[in-house]
């Protein structure tokens, strides 16, 4: 008896893929099973709807992602160093798998966010977390946290979309020292 597993990687595979391409309204069951090179019928026994699948897609990836974003900054002390490594973690994940990257940040974000299980991390409240914990410290001057993690997040985010649109070629690992140095600046104002 087959359990379905690699089929169920694949479809989620070509969904991500061809939700970044065409958009999660865009694209249909019949598109996904289509490259799958399967049926519909096959694409119900794993997943409602296309909605779901993109719910699923969505929550579990942001919520890993998330979950390894908070330990890396846990494992550190300082702002600077956990805003560095949190730098560094974002353009890996990103040079990783740009298009789960491209999914989880720049496509379904504003559309799939809610979704994610409160008690899931986010990301973003990871930041700023540390970000109003180094404020609270002393480490660096006291602002809205939020407005300081957004503009810190817009320093990694822009230059990957960039990179989407081909407007740079460097990986983001490569230009991490950069974008390390300019998200210290944010933070210090």
């Amino acid at each position: 008896m087959r359990d379905g597993t690699k089929t169920k990687e694949k479809i989620e595979r070509i969904a991500l893929r061809l939700f970044v391409e065409k958009g999660i309204a865009e694209a249909t069951i019949r598109d996904i099973s289509s490259a799958a090179g399967i049926a519909e019928g096959t694409m119900y026994r794993h997943y409602a709807s296309k909605e779901e699948l993109a719910r699923s897609l969505f929550s579990k990836n942001f919520a890993s992602f998330s979950r390894e974003f908070d330990r890396f900054q846990k494992e550190l002390s300082g702002t600077r160093k956990k805003i560095e490594a949190m730098v560094r973690h974002f353009c890996a994940f990103f040079d990783k798998d740009p298009i789960l990257f491209s999914y989880l940040f720049l496509h379904a974000r504003h559309t799939q966010a809610s979704f994610v299980e409160p008690k899931d991390p986010h990301a973003l409240n990871i930041l700023v977390k540390v970000i109003a914990d180094g404020m609270a410290g002393g480490e660096i001057p006291e602002r809205n946290p939020h407005l300081v993690a957004s503009m810190v997040a817009g320093v990694v985010l822009q230059v990957a979309t960039a990179r989407v649109y081909g407007e740079i070629n460097e990986s983001l690992v490569e230009l991490s020292d950069v974008l390390v140095v300019t998200a210290w600046k944010v933070v210090k104002g």
